[in-house]
C-alpha cells in the first residue's frame, strides 16, 4: 500500500462509478507495504554517528546497526532502570529485537562492532570482582577444612565430650556453607537453552542478554533439545514477571528478570518462527521489535568511508561507562516522565488504540503485538534517556522530545511488524483470500457463483459459506472481484447464488 498507516489524512472523495473504467488495477493482498527507513536521527548524537558510520563502512542498511544499538543499550541498562509512566504502570528497559537480512549482508561484522564495548565492560567487571571471588573461595575452603577437622575430632572423642564437639562441628559446617562466593560477571550469552537462560539470570542478579547474528535461539525455543517449545523463561524475562524453578535438581528464584535479545536472522527464519507451536497464542512473537530492511547486496560501494576514530571511541567509552555505572544497582533507577512527555505518550496511546480493533483496525490481526507497542515505545524512551544522560539519567525526567523520538521509532517498528506478520500469514482472512484468488485464477469463466466457488475449495478450510464471505469481501475491496446484482425470477424455491465477476488480469487479459 502506498500510504503510510500513520498518516491520518482523510481519504480522497469517491468518484462517480459512471466515469470509472470497467476495471481498475487490483491492489495486492500482501507484500506491497511501503516500509520506513530506520530513523537514526532519533538517537543521541554519539549513538547516531557511530550507527551511521558502521552502516557506511560495512555497506549494510542502517536498520541493522540501529536495532543492534538499541539492544546494546538495553544490555547496558541490564534491568537496572525502569520507566514510570503513570499510576502503577512501569516498563523495564530490556528489549527483544530481530532484524531479517539475507546471507552475505555482513551481519557478524556489524554485531562485532556494536557489541564490542559490552564485552569490554564485561572484562572490566570480571577484573574488578576477581579479588573478591578469590578471597571468598579461600575463606570457604578454610572454613570447610576446619569443619571437617572438627567433625573428625568429634567422631573420635570420648562420650562425655562428644556432644559438645559435635555441636561445634555443626556450627563450623554451617559457617562454611554460609560463605557466599560471588559469581563471575557475565552480560552476554549465546546459543543458550531455556534452562541456561534461567540459570544465567539467577546468577547475574536477574539479567542476561542474548545477542546473535544467527537465529539458532528460535530453534532452541521451539524445542531443539527438549522436543517441546519452552517459552516461559523468555516470556517472563521480557515482561519482568517473577520466575521460579522448583525442581529436585535445582531451585532458582528471580523476582525481576530482565532478558534482552538482539538477533539478526535470514528472512526464511521469520516464516519458521511463525510456525512455532504456541508462539502467537502465548505471546512470544508479540514481544519482538521487527525490522525488515532492504539488502544492499548488489549496490555496495567498493571503498566506503571508514568509521571515524572519534565516533568509535565515544561510542565505546559511553557504553562501557553506562554498563559499569548501573552494574551494581540493586533497586532499579526509576525514570520519570515530564508532564509534556506523559501527554505525548498518552496521545500516541490514543492513536494506537483504534487501530487495535478486530474489525477495520490496521493492527486488528496483530493486536498481540500492537497491544504492547506503547509499552515498547516507553522502554525505548527510557533507553534514549539513559544514552543521553548516563550517570545523571535517574536525576532528570524524560522529556517530551525524547518520547517523541521513541514514538518515531515505535512507528517504524509497527510498519515493519505488519510486513513481517504478512510473511507469517498472521491474518487468516488474507490467507484465505489468497487461497480463493488462486482458485479463481484456475477458473475458466469470466464470472462464478458463490456456490460454485465454494465447491472448488477445500472443505477443511471453507466448511460453510460463512467461512468464504470474509475472503470474498476482502477480494472485492482490493478490486479482484465484483459482485453482480442477484436476478430474482419471482418464483418459489431457493434464490440464485450471488455471482462475482473476476478481474481479467487473473486470466491474462488487459485491465480495460
Amino acid at each position: 500500500m502506498s500510504a503510510d498507516l500513520w498518516d491520518d489524512a482523510a481519504p480522497p472523495p469517491e468518484m462517480d462509478d459512471a466515469v470509472l473504467p470497467v476495471w481498475d488495477e487490483p491492489v495486492p493482498l500482501t507484500g506491497n507495504r511501503v516500509l520506513r527507513d530506520f530513523p537514526s536521527h532519533t538517537f543521541p548524537s554519539w549513538v547516531r554517528e557511530f550507527v551511521e558510520a558502521v552502516a557506511e563502512e560495512t555497506q549494510t542498511p542502517v536498520d541493522l546497526a540501529g536495532c543492534v544499538a538499541l539492544s546494546v543499550l538495553a544490555t547496558a541498562a541490564g534491568g537496572r532502570a525502569v520507566v514510570h509512566i503513570r499510576g502503577n504502570w512501569r516498563e523495564p528497559t530490556n528489549l527483544f529485537t530481530v532484524t531479517a537480512l539475507p546471507p552475505a549482508n555482513r551481519k557478524s561484522a556489524v554485531f562485532d562492532l556494536l557489541t564490542g564495548p559490552i564485552f569490554d565492560a564485561e572484562k572490566q567487571l570480571k577484573t574488578a570482582t576477581a579479588p573478591a571471588i578469590a578471597e571468598a573461595q579461600m575463606t570457604a575452603r578454610i572454613a570447610k577444612e576446619a569443619a571437617e577437622r572438627a567433625a573428625a575430632k568429634a567422631a573420635s572423642a570420648d562420650a562425655g565430650q562428644r556432644d559438645a564437639l559435635v555441636q561445634t562441628a555443626v556450627d563450623m559446617a554451617q559457617t562454611a556453607e554460609a560463605v557466599a562466593i560471588p559469581v563471575e560477571p557475565q552480560l552476554l550469552a549465546d546459543d543458550a537453552t531455556a534452562e541456561t537462560v534461567i540459570s544465567r539470570m539467577a546468577e547475574q542478579g536477574g539479567r542476561i542478554s542474548v545477542m546473535s547474528a544467527e537465529g539458532e535461539i528460535f530453534d532452541i525455543i521451539a524445542g531443539r533439545y527438549s522436543g517441546t517449545p519452552n517459552m516461559g523463561p523468555f516470556l517472563k524475562g521480557h515482561a519482568g514477571d517473577r520466575l521460579r524453578v522448583d525442581r529436585q535438581t535445582r531451585k532458582e528464584y528471580i523476582d525481576h528478570p530482565a532478558l534482552t535479545m538482539g538477533l539478526c536472522v535470514q528472512p526464511q527464519v521469520l516464516d519458521d518462527i511463525g510456525r512455532i507451536k504456541g508462539g502467537r497464542g502465548r505471546g512470544l512473537l508479540g514481544r519482538f521489535l521487527y525490522s525488515l530492511p532492504e539488502s544492499m547486496v548488489g549496490r555496495r560501494k567498493s571503498a566506503p568511508a571508514p568509521i571515524p576514530a572519534g565516533a568509535r571511541e565515544a561510542y565505546t567509552q559511553r557504553i562501557i561507562d553506562l554498563t559499569l555505572f548501573l552494574a551494581d544497582w540493586t533497586d532499579p533507577a526509576v525514570l520519570q516522565l515530564t508532564p509534556d512527555a506523559d501527554a505525548a505518550l498518552l496521545a500516541f496511546q490514543d492513536r494506537v488504540e483504534p487501530k487495535l480493533a478486530a474489525r477495520g483496525g490496521a493492527f486488528g490481526h496483530i493486536s498481540d503485538w500492537a497491544g504492547k507497542l506503547v509499552g515498547a515505545t516507553a522502554r525505548i524512551a527510557g533507553l534514549l534517556h539513559l544514552a543521553e544522560h548516563a550517570r545523571e539519567a535517574h536525576t532528570r525526567p524524560v522529556t517530551a522530545e525524547t518520547v517523541s523520538a521513541a514514538i518515531e521509532l515505535g512507528e517504524y517498528f509497527a510498519i515493519h511488524a505488519l510486513a513481517v506478520f504478512d510473511r507469517m500469514g498472521a491474518d487468516p482472512t488474507v490467507a484465505r483470500a489468497t487461497t480463493v484468488l488462486e482458485s479463481l485464477r484456475q477458473h475458466d469463466g469470466a464470472d462464478i457463483s458463490k456456490r460454485d466457488l465454494l465447491m472448488k475449495l477445500s472443505r477443511s478450510e471453507f466448511a460453510t459459506v460463512a467461512d468464504l464471505e470474509p475472503a470474498l469481501g476482502l477480494l472485492e475491496d482490493h478490486g479482484w472481484v465484483r459482485i453482480q446484482p442477484v436476478q430474482r425470477t419471482g418464483g418459489r424455491g431457493r434464490p440464485p447464488s450471488p455471482r462475482y465477476l473476476i478481474h481479467p488480469r487473473l486470466h491474462g487479459a488487459g485491465t480495460g
